[in-house]
């Protein structure tokens, strides 16, 4: 049974920086795509960035440039480095794991952005 643990979320300020991380432990999975969504109160769940296994990324217009995420693929972990952050990125965010046919979610973490 595989399950995503993430960490990292909490309360910052404008302008601060956040590093969310996520690990699948349970078990040993080959991992296509990660990624990291954010629902925020409201509004629709949206992809905010994305990683391949080979490294190719792609980015939500809003965080392009702020946002930076990045994996380990013997850790089966992937990292979301967020910086300038703004109260906008207020949101939960969920890290997602593609293991075709398999797909994985997170618990959800709490980002706040304080003005």
């Amino acid at each position: 049974q595989v399950t995503l643990v993430e960490s990292g979320g909490g309360l910052v300020q404008a302008g601060g920086s956040l590093r969310l991380s996520c690990a699948a432990v349970g078990g040993v999975i080959s991992i296509d795509v990660m990624g990291w969504y954010r629902q925020a109160p409201g509004k629709q769940r949206e992809l905010v960035a994305a990683i391949t296994r080979g490294g190719s990324t792609n980015y939500v217009d809003s965080v392009k440039g702020r946002f930076t995420i990045s994996r380990d693929n013997a850790k089966n972990t992937v990292f979301l480095q967020m910086n300038s952050l703004k109260q906008d990125d207020t949101a939960v965010y969920y890290c997602n794991f593609n293991a075709f046919p398999l797909n994985f979610w997170g618990q959800g973490t709490q980002v706040t952005v304080s003005s």
